[in-house]
């Protein structure tokens, strides 16, 4: 019915790609949070995994302890662990992420509780996105709180808010500014200096010179580096395709979906298509902002998108029940795709819902 075609050799490529903008002696970071970006976390990983990458990261807790359960033993970081989720971080030896004064000293408590000594964690500052880590101003309590023998310091790390921008970017020229001056003092602070990182998927693009030592990409595996010319070097992993369950011959004035949303100008005909905003393609894409591709002609999505299904206008175009509907492919890319709903490739991969059947190709 609905299907979303997973290339992994796609995989392959962009990791070719990305390392090639990479010194052979920088680490790469796979973030495979959000069912790695609503593909599928466990096979993405472990693409990952087979192609070299020297860490995954998840959001949260429950998505490391998954892919653990699954036979992953490469280290995970845990961006956003929460405190209630400290017994699980450890209990599947991951590593947290500790981005505020409460996590911290959470997490010291409970090693102390454990007898446990030298667990690996890292430390997020907030250099300007302004979601969640230290302030720079807090560089000297970190580095005294995490002089402890319960901590083994992993890495130190902070999150550019506008990597993408045309260079020169003053926003994130103070970013960087920052995280050299906080690199700088946890360097003359410590014996043994931690890895530092900065960069995301459009970050490795856009500013290599500051790898440092290591970089975290997510979106970029998937063929999506925010910008057209680094896309135009990446392979779309996903193709979304879906089939016509029915069709209808409506005379001029014929009202179409919920809320009347669309009135006919004309005789027209209609397709429905087993998927709505509970699978991923929201209302916005709705109301002739988007189209979808049938037997090589464009049709435009009409109305209001329901939540199980949504209506294209097929006049014109030769077709009947059963037939194949493509949303996004490797030419029509999600990012294309997104761009007509006003929303980006991240938003429309990670919101495909798990009603859509995945199917691998290797």
């Amino acid at each position: 019915m609905n299907t979303l075609h997973l290339f992994l050799s796609h995989v392959n490529h962009n990791f070719e790609i990305i390392r090639k903008q990479l010194r052979s002696s920088t680490e790469c970071i796979g973030v495979v949070k959000a069912n790695a970006y609503g593909s599928h976390a466990i096979h993405f990983a472990k693409r990952l995994v087979e192609l070299g990458i020297n860490k995954l990261a998840v959001a949260y807790a429950e998505e490391g302890i998954q892919l653990r359960e699954q036979g992953i033993k490469t280290p995970i970081m845990v961006f956003y662990p929460q405190r209630n989720s400290i017994a699980g971080v450890i209990g599947a030896n991951l590593e947290p992420c500790i981005y505020s004064r409460e996590l911290m000293n959470s997490f010291k408590l409970y090693l102390e509780a454990m007898a446990i000594k030298d667990y690996p964690i890292h430390i997020k500052y907030n250099t300007g996105l302004n979601r969640v880590g230290f302030p720079v101003i807090d560089v000297a309590w970190v580095l005294e709180k995490t002089d402890n023998p319960q901590f083994r310091l992993e890495s130190v790390y902070s999150h550019l808010a506008i990597s993408e921008e045309e260079r020169p970017s003053a926003k994130c020229m103070l970013q960087i500014e920052r995280f050299e001056e906080i690199k700088k003092i946890h360097i003359e602070s410590v014996q043994t200096a931690p890895k530092f990182h900065l960069l995301n998927s459009s970050g490795v693009f856009n500013y290599p010179e500051y790898q440092y030592d290591a970089v975290r990409c997510g979106i970029a595996f998937h063929g999506y580096a925010n910008k057209s010319e680094w896309d135009a070097l990446l392979k779309p992993v996903a193709v979304l395709k879906s089939k016509i369950s029915q069709i209808h011959q409506l005379k001029k004035g014929a009202f179409v979906g919920y809320d009347n949303g669309w009135i006919t100008p004309d005789a027209v005909t209609i397709a429905t298509l087993p998927l709505g905003h509970a699978d991923g393609i929201g209302r916005h894409f709705g109301h002739h902002q988007s189209t979808v591709n049938i037997n090589g002609q464009n049709a435009s999505i009409v109305g209001n998108v329901c939540m199980d299904m949504l209506m294209i206008d097929i006049t014109g175009i030769d077709c009947e029940t059963g037939d194949e509907v493509t949303f996004f492919d490797t030419s029509k890319s999600a990012e294309d795709f997104a761009r007509s709903g006003n929303t980006i490739s991240y938003e429309l991969l990670a919101g495909i819902g798990p009603r859509i059947k995945r199917l691998l190709h290797h």
